[in-house]
């Protein structure tokens, strides 16, 4: 039996606009989506078994058809006409239900991952395209790194240079949130600030935090924070605690902020668990996904995807 690991990685949305809708309801939007550290660990097992087998650390998570890792390595297997079966075990980190795609990220990982196991050679852009067959954001978390996505989330442009390097505090509430209840709620036609995109891709390039943290935005948070108003209160402590600024990621409840100091990016993870009494926060930082070759032999072999 052959095994790999992989670390499926969360993600924040640096800027998350509302341009449009389509006939078919989707939203048009445009965003900058960036990786964090992050991660879910993810094990993978080729079996001899005729079978899908998914198991947890996470007792609550489903382990057939609803989860989306399991429905990755279902269509891989009907579309390639797979004989021999896969184990995966998701070792869950991530917060669900976040705003952070934690599942799109399993997901993402199980393609990825079978794709190797199996020697099946499909190139990043067909692993994107059955991403997307499965869920909107699920084609980023294939591709990774710091990219603008447009349309409905599956026109994906790298973005060079990406975003610099600092750390990112985390934040979620212990609620929540259904992203398509916030969509179906959300009111884009009345929304008058929109992100600064272009602001943030020239913040970006200047290398320049502070801008950036000047830049964030989010419309989803027109919808999430009247929900829960606490999302504006942890906004405002990151801010108060040194963070260059934050924001709501996805449709939330997590809140993130960008810092150029670890100390005081730890002091406000802190400050976040004693004022509000929150478990899930986390001191992370930007992941840039390698692109030099030896840098990625390197990192193959500390099974990364």
């Amino acid at each position: 039996m052959e095994t790999i690991n992989l670390k499926a990685r969360a993600k924040i949305n640096l800027t998350l606009d509302v341009t449009g809708k389509r006939e078919n309801g989707y939203h048009e939007l445009k965003m900058i989506m960036q990786t964090v550290g992050l991660y879910d660990d993810i094990t993978l097992t080729r079996i001899p078994e005729d079978t899908i087998l998914l198991t947890s650390n996470a007792t609550w998570m489903p382990t057939d058809a609803r989860n989306l890792a399991y429905r990755a390595a279902q269509l891989l297997r009907e579309t390639y006409d797979l004989k021999e079966g896969i184990q995966i075990h998701i070792d869950k980190r991530i917060p669900v239900a976040a705003g952070l795609a934690g599942g799109s990220a399993d997901c993402a990982a199980v393609l990825v991952g079978m794709n190797r196991l199996f020697g099946l050679q499909l190139s990043r852009t067909k692993l994107e395209e059955l991403a997307l067959t499965m869920g909107t954001d699920i084609p980023y978390c294939v591709r990774r790194g710091t990219v603008l996505a447009e349309g409905v989330g599956e026109v994906l442009t790298n973005i060079h240079p990406p975003c610099p390097d600092c750390y990112v505090v985390l934040a979620k509430l212990p609620v929540s949130v259904s992203t398509a209840k916030v969509y179906q709620s959300l009111q884009w036609e009345r929304i008058t600030q929109h992100p600064d995109t272009d602001g943030m891709l020239a913040a970006m390039a200047a290398g320049d935090i502070a801008a950036m943290g000047q830049c964030l935005g989010n419309v989803l948070e027109t919808v999430t924070i009247p929900m829960y108003p606490k999302i504006a209160k942890l906004k405002e402590t990151l801010i108060q605690h040194g963070a260059q600024g934050a924001l709501m990621s996805g449709s939330g409840p997590t809140v993130f902020g960008l810092f150029t100091e670890q100390q005081r990016a730890k002091s406000a993870a802190n400050a976040l668990r004693r004022q509000y009494h929150i478990r899930d926060v986390f001191v992370t930082r930007i992941y840039h996904v390698p692109h030099d070759k030896n840098e990625r032999r390197i990192h193959n072999a500390r099974h990364e995807i």
